[in-house]
């Protein structure tokens, strides 16, 4: 007699993913809301400089950096739910010393010193989330689904920022930065309950997991392309709302709405092109985009070359995590996933931490102006290292053959 095989109904599939990179979608939602509020609060209410702002921004990705290795691990030893529920408190944390720091103002040092505490927490729960609920997915629904959870869990984390950081521009111009600290703390507890809702899972494999800095050296070279092509999202994401005020330019934070409107709508429409095409190709179209897109914004003649540039760099960084990271987890087996997902996000987590200070410098330094064409250098740096890979892969395979 034949036997029947079930297959899994991608639609049923793709449900249980999404009721994993909820979670995701509300860690960054939480991690958006401060985005486009903080800078101008700490330059024109504080009175500090872009430096300083930029640096405080990405304080929060020291952290996130160190904790990303340490809930790979938890991931792989005692599985997602834990970390994700710590997560969760560290963001409810966050918000919590976030009123506090803006009842401080009085005292720019003082709320200036708590602010950077809040992000350094902050930075944790980011750290915990990043690599959690899309592994809580995978073991939910099977490794052969692992581009589609990566792809679903950026839209999530990049749709969560995008949503967050205007949401955070209107309340605080009707309500208060009182008014982001208490939704911060809000949307944590919803996380919070959801996740404990959820059944704990964890790997059921018996191989033995690598350390983690041997996993981190299989996929530098895919986390080093990242880490290029994230300077683009950083620069945007940190300065655009500063970059609007220099220009006398108004509503920042609908470039930020820009980039994640059309970010979400590259991952939707060719979520399939990774399959088709391979991520290395695909990479290489999504680097040549984002750099036309950086180029367009560092056209100072209309504030419309800043919001079209913003929307198509938002559509060509899409697909560069999933197109890079599928790559990168094919190098380690099965018991390493979740340390190899929190090694190669490690990488998003450097661009995103060096973007602030390193734009800060070249905006004191050269102006304002001058940001987004050396974002856009950085970014032909990572395409030339892209196709560099791309070169060396077809070396290996011609040699394999």
């Amino acid at each position: 007699m034949e036997e029947t095989i079930h297959k899994p109904v991608p639609n049923k599939i793709n449900r249980k993913i999404v009721g994993y990179v909820l979670l995701t979608f509300l860690g960054y939602t939480n991690i958006g809301l401060p985005l486009a509020v903080l800078p101008i609060f700490i330059t024109k209410t504080l009175g500090f400089n872009a430096i300083i702002a930029g640096v405080v921004i990405s304080l929060q990705y020291l952290t996130t950096f160190s904790m990303r290795g340490y809930g790979g691990k938890i991931v792989d030893k005692k599985g997602p739910k834990p970390a994700t529920l710590t997560s969760m408190i560290c963001f409810a944390l966050s918000g919590v010393l976030l009123f506090i720091a803006i009842e401080c103002k009085a005292s720019p040092v003082l709320c200036l010193s708590v602010l950077v505490l809040t992000r350094l927490i902050a930075g944790c729960g980011e750290g915990m989330i990043g690599a959690s609920p899309i592994n809580w997915a995978m073991l939910e629904v099977g490794d052969q689904h692992t581009g589609t959870a990566i792809s679903f869990n950026g839209i999530a984390s990049y749709g969560g920022m995008a949503i967050g950081a205007p949401l955070g521009v209107l309340l605080q111009r009707y309500v208060g930065i009182e008014g982001v600290a208490g939704l911060i703390i809000c949307i944590s507890l919803i996380g919070f309950f959801l996740a404990k809702r959820k059944r704990a899972l964890k790997s059921q494999t018996t191989e033995a997991p690598q350390p983690f800095f041997k996993v981190l050296k299989k996929v530098l070279p895919y986390g080093i392309c990242l880490a290029l092509g994230g300077i683009g999202f950083g620069s945007i994401s940190s300065f655009i709302t500063l970059y609007y005020d220099y220009m006398h330019w108004t509503n920042g934070e609908f470039s930020l709405t820009v980039f994640g409107i059309t970010f979400i709508f590259a991952r939707l429409i060719f979520s399939n092109s990774i399959k088709m095409r391979g991520g290395i190709i695909v990479c290489i179209a999504c680097f040549i985009t984002e750099i036309v897109g950086l180029a367009l914004i560092s056209i100072p003649a209309n504030v419309w070359f800043a919001v079209v540039g913003a929307a198509i760099t938002g559509f060509g960084f899409s697909l560069v995590f999933p197109a890079l990271g599928v790559e990168a987890v094919k190098l380690v087996s099965s018991s390493n996933k979740g340390s190899a997902l929190a090694a190669y996000g490690l990488f998003i987590d450097i661009s995103l931490g060096i973007t602030g200070p390193l734009v800060g410098v070249v905006a004191e330094w050269a102006g304002m102006r001058w940001i987004f064409p050396f974002c856009m250098f950085v970014v032909f740096i990572g395409l030339a290292l892209v196709l560099f890979l791309k070169q060396n892969l077809k070396r290996k395979i011609t040699s394999f053959l």
